[in-house]
């Protein structure tokens, strides 16, 4: 099969459901035009798949789970959006006429890490890293007007247009009564309008006036999706962290490098010891915000409960940057900075932050406790090697960023990508560890020896289960998933959908042998030459009709994951240097036969 991993001209990606294949066609075909395209002649085809991410499309009902999902990963501002327009770089969008766009009013989601600027009127500027981006955006933008023309409908009901015509500050709270007049007017449950006001809450009668003023017809236009431009955004991304680095006298591309996909937060909470150096601080701001709830976990963690403090800590750390602004802020960035930690914010073309870390500055006192068992901490004083951390990116992007990694790193020594799945046979909180993965982009099935396995990650988790030699497959988008698609893989052995680990064996593969990466082939790995390790943590259940992010969040119960991973990167990397700082004392210290110089 012709690649399709770059270019929307050639053949979709079989995804083992005609109707998914179908809509991809449909769209990309639809994108090929110079002028704006029509949301709206998609809804068809995206019905007709079927999503397991919007289960009710057809249903005159809304479905509040899909709602609720593309709420949280598009825009606040999305309710006054007419018009999207995507490209890679500014370049893109100032030959296509919009040449102020950096100016704009840059805009965030909380469920996607994506850049978007806004014009303060009806247009999106999203950036986008790969084709994945468009696989994510266009559904999503297909479900939310769906949904809104559903919310739509329904409110020009009487009842419904005498409760919005009351005047009320933005913001004011929603009495029981108006919960239960709007669940009945919107035919949904009174916890779905709970959602909707949680989601909604900067404006949430605002945002049903809105809809009920208007159907929501969006137009998406496409400023450019070649090979060429997707790569050139990565040497731009790349260029930005080089020139940070240099600056720091911490250039990876003359270091060693350990290679890690994960967050922003993670592995930085773990080497620098804040939170839990900060309990006391913590615990009397829980206090003086009146958090029963926190406080009673408090105490039974302190009586020897169920869950690890350091992970509580690092759960309450993130409201308490909220409220303590720029003091606590300016104190963590100085912590970080002591130990060998610096961030470096991308501030053009896509939106991917990195870390980049020191192991020689590392501070043994300052760790989390749990990195410290077993581990020759004295012997990385000595290290040159840096963890390069990646905010991790989305499908196919991973594919974009590893390659750019691979070919400029000094010395790769390992491959790490921690991050969210879901689960045919878990639970949420669950963690997977897979050795094999189906890349739906590539049609190749990748065999690879997973360096960690489940007592890696067990011991430090106080929830879920850890599976290890699990069968993982690398979907297209999260929307372009069905109950067949997901069963056809599931009586294969397959019980972990994700969107990065074959994209990332892809660039892998490059990285160790003389040509691109195959299609549609079953890829032996085993003879990579540096550590690849991959660990998930199930984050849906597809098969509970649903049941995802949108109907729940992780919340606490996603920090016991999210930690247990991290902490098993960082320990095999603290454990991997120390053994190669050994083997470089041990050949430095042998003495080198003489050398006989012979003059016949």
């Amino acid at each position: 099969m012709t690649a399709a991993v770059f270019d929307m001209d050639r053949t979709v990606p079989k995804t083992g459901s005609e109707e998914i294949q179908l809509y991809m066609r449909t769209y990309y075909s639809l994108l090929r035009s110079t002028d704006l395209i029509q949301i709206e002649t998609l809804v068809e085809s995206h019905t007709a798949m079927e999503s397991s991410l919007h289960v009710g499309a057809r249903q005159p009902q809304p479905d509040i789970a899909a709602l609720t999902y593309t709420s949280l990963r598009l825009p606040d501002v999305m309710p006054d959006v007419k018009t999207i327009v995507i490209g890679q770089i500014e370049k893109s969008f100032t030959e296509a006429g919009y040449a102020d766009v950096s100016n704009w009013q840059r805009v965030y989601s909380p469920g996607r890490r994506r850049r978007v600027h806004f014009d303060g009127l009806h247009t999106l500027a999203v950036f986008i890293a790969s084709r994945s981006d468009i696989d994510d955006l266009v559904p999503m933008l297909t479900a939310y007007q769906i949904e809104w023309n559903k919310m739509h409908l329904l409110l020009q009901s009487e009842v419904a247009r005498l409760f919005l015509s009351q005047q009320r500050e933005p913001g004011a709270a929603v009495t029981s009564g108006e919960r239960t007049l709007l669940a009945t007017v919107l035919q949904v449950s009174e916890e779905d309008i709970a959602r909707l006001q949680f989601i909604w809450a900067k404006d949430f009668i605002g945002t049903l006036r809105k809809i009920a003023a208007g159907r929501k017809l969006l137009g998406l236009r496409l400023l450019a999706s070649s090979v060429a431009d997707y790569r050139k955004a990565t040497v731009y991304w790349w260029h930005e962290l080089e020139d940070q680095a240099e600056a720091v006298n911490a250039d990876p591309e003359q270091r060693p490098v350990y290679f890690v996909s994960s967050n922003t937060h993670s592995l930085a909470n773990l080497l620098s010891g804040y939170a839990w150096r900060s309990e006391e601080g913590i615990l009397n701001y829980i206090n003086a915000k009146g958090h029963e709830t926190l406080l009673d976990e408090y105490r039974i963690i302190r009586e020897g409960g169920r869950t690890n403090l350091q992970n509580f800590l690092y759960y309450v750390l993130k409201k308490y940057i909220a409220d303590g602004g720029d003091v606590v802020r300016k104190q963590i960035a100085a912590d970080e900075r002591e130990v060998g930690v610096h961030r470096v914010p991308n501030r053009h073309g896509f939106q991917i932050e990195a870390q980049i870390m020191e192991l020689s500055k590392l501070r043994s006192d300052w760790l989390d406790p749990r990195l410290c068992d077993g581990v020759e901490h004295a012997m990385l004083a000595e290290s040159d090697a840096l963890i390069l951390n990646i905010d991790y990116p989305l499908g196919l992007a991973a594919y974009e960023v590893m390659s750019r990694v691979t070919e400029r790193v000094g010395h790769l020594l390992g491959v790490y990508v921690m991050g969210k799945a879901a689960t045919l046979n878990g639970r949420v909180g669950d963690v997977m560890i897979p050795n094999v993965v189906h890349d739906e982009h590539s049609q190749n099935t990748y065999l690879f020896n997973n360096c960690f396995i489940a007592r890696d990650v067990a011991p430090y988790m106080a929830y879920g289960m850890v599976l290890d030699n699990q069968k993982a497959i690398s979907a297209p988008g999260t929307f372009l998933q069905n109950p067949r698609y997901m069963s056809v893989f599931y009586e294969e052995g397959y019980t972990d959908i994700e969107m990065e680990a074959g994209p990332y064996l892809s660039a892998v593969y490059e990285a160790y042998r003389p040509r691109r990466h195959p299609q549609n082939e079953i890829v032996n790995l085993y003879g990579v030459p540096f550590d690849v390790g991959f660990l998930h943590y199930a984050s849906d259940t597809p098969f509970g009709r649903g049941h995802n992010l949108g109907v729940s969040n992780l919340g606490y119960m996603g920090v016991d994951p999210t930690y247990a991973t991290a902490i098993a990167i960082l320990r095999r990397i603290f454990q991997k240097e120390a053994e190669r700082l050994r083997r470089r004392q041990a050949e430095h210290s042998t003495p080198q036969p003489e050398r006989i110089v012979s003059f016949s």
